[in-house]
């Protein structure tokens, strides 16, 4: 009765199925900042379906912005320019006023020269660490390992059928390309891009759920209760526990299921998954746990991750 109510629950959230969802769609919307340049034009439709012109506020554009984006190698090079001049212009107003060369402690004018060639050396050295220190470019990465779809034997249909729901919606919306869920000791997913098997070619590396689950990153997950967000994997020593995701995935959630299981969830892109995206994953926690039975009043639990879940929608 649970499943049949939840698929009816899912048909009311998600109307059109048959629809693919784009990463920009609407169905799981991704939140940001509409650029300083972008004009926005908003209609209102009146009771009797006229449409209205938006009257309310309008973006502004910056100008100052929009000109050191387009010009941001002349941006950081400018402190040297500012720098170099003020340097060149120092020297020449000393050569020409006739004042001696050697810097004297009771001049006025040596002492206003010495505090102008120090603020002319910072300013080039502010350049020059302006020039070496640059953002480095987040790209998409394409994973590399072998495609995978290894589910349980052991479930009902009911709950493979959801199972390979979540996965469809997380690898559609999000930058997920690997999927491993774990829960009483067995992994019963392993979905997506997983790592290749250094015995057997073409096949799938394993996952050893009991030595996953006695590491350092599920028992941190499962005392704090809470999902841990690996935005940088590189960055984690604890990268080592996690050797079936595919080799250069670049970041991971670690979503708790309960006090018995944990989705592990691999993106291609740093940083890639939104705040938007955790709160996505976070649901599905309940969504998970209501068809494998392992929390009190999962029907209930559902239906008030359904109501969050709408007003993520809308909201």
């Amino acid at each position: 009765m649970e499943a049949a109510t939840a698929t009816s629950l899912r048909s009311f959230i998600f109307p059109h199925p048959n629809r693919r969802l784009g990463r920009s769609g609407a169905a799981f919307p991704r939140f940001s900042g509409a650029p300083s340049s972008s004009r926005t034009s908003r209609v209102t439709v009146s009771e009797e379906g006229e449409r209205l012109p938006y009257i309310g506020p309008k973006p502004k554009k910056d100008w100052a912005a929009d000109w050191v984006l387009s010009n941001e190698a002349t941006v950081r090079s400018l402190p040297i320019y500012v720098g170099g001049a003020s340097l060149l212009a120092v020297l020449l107003n000393r050569a020409v006023s006739g004042i001696a060369p050697v810097a004297d402690a009771s001049s006025s004018q040596s002492r206003a020269d010495l505090l102008t060639l120090g603020l002319a050396v910072t300013n080039i050295l502010a350049g020059l660490v302006w020039l070496s220190i640059r953002p480095k470019s987040i790209s998409v990465v394409k994973s590399e390992g072998v495609e995978c779809k290894s589910i349980h034997a052991g479930l009902p249909e009911p709950v493979v059928s959801e199972l390979l729901w979540v996965w469809e919606s997380l690898s559609t919306v999000t930058c997920c390309r690997s999927l491993v869920i774990i829960y009483d000791g067995i992994c019963i997913v392993q979905i997506g891009v997983a790592a290749k098997s250094s015995t057997e070619d073409g096949v799938a590396l394993p996952v050893d759920a009991v030595k996953l689950m006695q590491g350092t990153l599920y028992q941190g997950i499962k005392k704090s209760k809470a999902q841990n967000y690996l935005a940088n994997l590189s960055l984690y020593p604890g990268k080592s526990e996690l050797p079936f995701l595919p080799t250069n995935t670049q970041a991971v959630i670690l979503q708790p299921l309960g006090d018995k299981g944990v989705a592990i969830i691999g993106g291609d892109t740093i940083r890639g998954f939104t705040t938007s995206d955790q709160v996505l994953l976070s649901l599905y926690e309940y969504w998970i746990l209501t068809f494998l039975h392992s929390s009190p009043f999962p029907l209930l639990k559902f239906l008030l991750s359904c109501v969050m879940l709408l007003q993520f929608r809308h909201g």
